[in-house]
């Protein structure tokens, strides 16, 4: 039998631990002795019990929590509690790899090995694996988060390594509640607001029935790099050690124009000198008129190099919509049905610098060639020209015609439908459920078409050696006619299987009864991406055609879980998992990519009641992670080009330094599928203990360890370029379209890198005070990394981002913590919160890189390594109930407008220059009102 007076005592003490697991979470409510409590089924485990028997290191974040976050959306909520790091934000998709979607990412393992669930269940993902966009959940209609801080891959299967987010959603909600809100910052930029309205009719108890319905909208409003000073430029002095330095991140592409020319041979090869260097020369014909550069350009030897992070946007415009309904039946004391469906479409619009051209031919007939180039010739130059074996080409900033704009739109739709029951004593639930993802990428504006822009450069229409302020109405006429707008690719997923789970107690023994639950789960994803016409065509400038593919792949899987209480103090539970990953078919290219891969899963959990204060728990298990569709089969697909500018990083007598562009400059980069990958394997343990002395004071710490095999990751440019012996597979060449040229560029395939380890501590506090004048809870949690490491691709070397900017082009915080209080008196609630990161290092910026300079840009180059402070915000919200059904919140975030610290970042994250968008808050210090009435 149990013993309520000790064991279920502390276990609920526990779960009031697990509640305030992260300084944002409200206390439980703890049932009086002898009250009957519902049996339900908590993240990570199976079984269907009450809420006093589990014990798992689950961070619970309910409702009340929720509305004292000071947040309007899940990607926010999600992203500022302390076990988050290595997330995908925003900042992200401003010129980077974000895509438009906002993830979660526990323990800095990553948001691919980070389960997130909706009510239990997987939802369509943002690509070919598991990783969820954030933004398609319901905010409003959330009733509480489960953040399962341990793997979970013997219960819910691959992906689940890091661990599980479980969106629990409301459910038999009566009434409405309308909600709306409005943020400012106090600087220029970045407002929004956003409203809901949940409804719901009819009590299950009471009725046999409910039905709700939710609605949220969101809009965000774009901030500008030149509305904030620590992002404005790309083109920043500074002080370092009693040292005036110059770090100088800005592109080749200006406004004006640069110009280049190149020596050839009667066989059109390029002519080199005695030292075996190119006869080639690159200057700035503004510059050679004038003897100075143009307004927001710098020189460059003899060019003018453009300050493109003045005409970003560092934080994307972004709308978002959603409407989640659900609906159950009773059809018996035994048996219900219940339909769930959420429908959300999300909008995120980031616009970077304006286009840049690259290299492109100009005709040597050509007017702009006669008057901006020949006159600026060296005598051997102009020999050439005379005689037909000069190559004149430009590069240009594209400023009139206005920012590259992305416009990232999804439409997810996650549909279940099933029935859960008692029959006997076994409660069991089955489901059958479909999720979709379909994502348009739409270029709105500021894309170059090739051949019309090419031509109206080479006819003189489009004069690219002129300020911006000189671009006269013709050259604009002729640019807008230029300038491309459409869609560019769509990708759709989508998920559709079943599941069941039985739960049942199978025999007594003297300290209670021994649980078992069983289930089984089969689903089939399909990942189909096409193309515009625009993209199969080629017609936007240097942008190569994406080749198109539908994969599918079906996955299955069965569990079993076993509770067993060995004696009244001590109880211990296991569980196990067979997976099966299929083969994935391309049904476009008519091929079969990769293998059947499997794999089983298991893990055993022990808890130990030492006094009715304390409860000590740990864990062990096994996990697996199956290399994603694309990984294994996406054809080679043209990405870009590199974040960073680089040297040649070939000596003049290699073969591929004939490809090299000058000095230093960005290069093109493909993306491509690997089809040798094998999953990944995890082993991880955990091992903490719970102090709940009293309902007003608790204490809970858990040592965590994941360690990982075959890990699959790429590559990071800078590795790339750093090495480029050691991973010479990874060069190729590309077509320049607007030269003719082949240029060299850069392969980013995954790869099994081999070992990785993390580990660390999270803790949280909560302290509850009864004062005169009314109620203070104060709580206090964290994570404390203590190895975050893995071995670099091709070689037996560990690296690591612990405290430090690393080859991943990341940081891992050593502390990421949060404290708050709030003061409950009569109808006020009045919360302060402070939220703070561990310094780092910066990206260490060598003088060979000479990416910094002395004094200015033609100073010599020097090695240099900022520290990075900490980095603390206080968030303030107070909120009067001036009914029982109206409520309004005035709150402040970034009380005290804590501004980045300078970085002399090149690499991670978007375009931003100057700071680290990802670990910081761009907006300043904001103010938001909010009013909530329900009836």
């Amino acid at each position: 039998m149990n013993n309520n007076s000790a064991i279920t005592k502390a276990i609920r003490l526990a779960l009031l631990a697990g509640a305030t697991g992260t300084a944002m979470t409200a206390p439980i409510t703890m049932a009086a002795e002898g009250d009957e409590v519902e049996r339900i089924v908590v993240t990570g485990s199976a079984i269907k019990r009450t809420d006093l028997e589990g014990a798992l290191p689950v961070q619970v974040i309910d409702s009340e929590a929720i509305s004292k976050s000071g947040v309007t959306n899940v990607p926010d909520l999600i992203q500022q509690l302390p076990a988050m790091q290595g997330f995908t934000t925003s900042s992200d998709s401003v010129g980077g790899g974000g895509g438009g979607v906002q993830t979660a990412s526990i323990h800095d393992l990553g948001a691919s090995y980070t389960l997130v669930l909706l009510n239990g269940r997987r939802l369509a993902p943002a690509g070919s694996g598991s990783t969820i966009n954030l933004n398609s959940i319901p905010f409003a209609a959330i009733e509480r988060v489960e953040l399962l801080t341990d793997g979970a891959s013997a219960l819910y299967g691959s992906d689940a390594i890091a661990g599980v987010v479980n969106f629990i959603l409301k459910k038999d909600f009566q009434g409405f509640d309308v909600s709306a809100r409005y943020d400012m910052p106090e600087k220029s930029g970045g407002q929004s607001w956003n409203g809901s309205i949940t409804a719901g009719l009819g009590e299950l108890s009471i009725d046999g029935y409910n039905l709700m319905v939710s609605y949220t909208h969101e809009s965000q409003e774009q901030l500008a790099s030149n509305q904030r000073d620590f992002a404005k430029t790309g083109i920043i002095p500074f002080m370092n050690e009693g040292r005036e330095l110059y770090f100088f991140n800005g592109s080749g592409n200006g406004i004006p124009g640069n110009a280049r020319v190149t020596i050839l041979d009667s066989e059109g090869n390029i002519v080199k000198d005695e030292d075996d260097n190119l006869l080639r020369r690159a200057f700035n014909p503004y510059f050679a008129q004038t003897g100075s550069c143009a307004p927001a350009t710098s020189a460059i030897e003899e060019e003018c190099w453009f300050d493109y992070t003045s005409t970003i946007e560092i934080i994307p415009e972004q709308q978002r919509d959603s409407v989640f309904t659900n609906a159950h039946f009773e059809i018996n004391e035994d048996l219900s049905i219940f339909i769930e469906a959420n429908w959300a479409s999300t909008s995120m619009t980031s616009r970077i610098a304006p286009y840049p051209t690259g290299w492109f031919k100009l005709p040597s007939d050509s007017q702009l060639v006669a008057d901006y180039i020949v006159p600026y010739l060296t005598d051997d130059e102009l020999a050439a020209f005379q005689e037909g074996n000069l190559s004149t080409q430009a590069r240009w900033r594209a400023l009139p015609a206005g920012n590259r704009t992305t416009e990232w739109e999804s439409q997810t739709l996650h549909f279940v439908t099933g029935l859960e029951g008692v029959l006997g004593n076994i409660d069991y639930s089955a489901a059958a459920f479909y999720s979709s993802n379909d994502s348009d990428q739409n270029y709105p504006t500021g894309w170059l078409l090739e051949d019309e822009f090419v031509d109206a450069v080479s006819s003189g229409n489009i004069n690219v050696f002129v300020p911006a302020d000189e671009f006269d109405a013709s050259s604009q006429e002729a640019l807008a006619k230029a300038i491309y707008s459409g869609n560019w690719d769509t990708t759709q997923v989508a998920v559709a299987g079943f599941d069941f789970k039985a739960s049942m107690p199978v025999f007594e023994l003297p300290a209670g009864e021994v649980y078992m639950a069983t289930g089984f789960d089969w689903r089939t994803t399909s990942f189909d991406y096409s193309i515009s016409d625009a993209n199969r065509d080629e017609l936007i400038l240097f942008k190569s055609t994406s080749e198109e593919y539908d994969l599918e792949r079906v996955n299955w899987g069965i569990f079993a879980e076993i509770s067993i209480p060995v004696v009244d103090s001590f109880d211990v539970a296991a569980s196990v998992r067979y997976d099966n990953i299929g083969e994935i078919d391309d049904n476009l290219n008519d091929g079969v990519k990769g293998v059947d891969q499997s794999d089983i899963t298991y893990k055993i959990s022990g808890r130990y009641q030492a006094t009715e204060d304390l409860l000590v728990r740990a864990s062990y298990g096994t996990g697996f992670k199956a290399p994603s569709m694309l990984e294994i089969a996406r054809p080679r697909d043209e990405f870009g080009v590199t974040g960073g500018n680089y040297e040649c990083p070939f000596s003049s007598a290699d073969a591929l330094a004939q490809y090299c562009l000058s000095g230093k400059s960005q290069y093109p980069v493909y993306l491509q599928g690997n089809e040798q990958l094998k999953p990944e394997t995890s082993a991880q343990a955990t091992v903490g203990f719970v102090y709940a002395p009293s309902q007003e004071f608790s204490v809970t710490v858990d040592y965590w360890k994941v360690q990982m095999e075959d890990q699959v990751a790429s590559l990071t440019e800078a590795q790339i370029f750093a090495d480029a012996e050691l991973y010479r597979e990874l060069f190729t060449t590309k077509t320049n379209s607007g030269t003719g040229e082949e240029e060299l560029a850069i392969l980013m395939s995954q790869v099994n890198v081999g070992e990785s380890n993390y580990s660390g501590i999270d803790w949280s506090t909560s302290l509850t005070n009864e004062l005169s004048f009314g109620t203070l809870v104060t709580a206090f949690s964290g994570t404390y990394m203590i190895e975050s490491e893995y071995t670099k691709p091709g070689t037996d070397e560990w690296v690591s981002s612990m405290g430090r900017f690393g080859d991943n082009n990341s940081v891992t915080f050593r502390v990421i913590s949060q404290l708050s209080s709030t003061l409950v008196m009569d109808a006020f609630s009045h919360t302060l919160r402070a939220s703070y990161k561990s310094g780092y290092r910066d990206q260490f910026q060598s003088k060979d890189g000479c990416a910094v300079t002395e004094v200015d840009a033609f100073g010599d180059c020097v090695d240099v390594q900022l520290s990075i402070p900490s980095y603390t915000t206080w968030d303030y919200q107070t909120k009067y109930f001036i009914t029982d059904d109206l409520a309004m919140t005035f709150g402040v975030n970034n009380l005290f407008d804590a501004t980045p610290s300078l970085s002399l970042r090149s690499g991670g994250a978007g375009h931003q220059v100057g700071y680290d968008p990802r670990y910081t808050d761009s907006f300043g210090r904001t103010y938001y009102l909010q009013a909530d009435y329900s009836f």
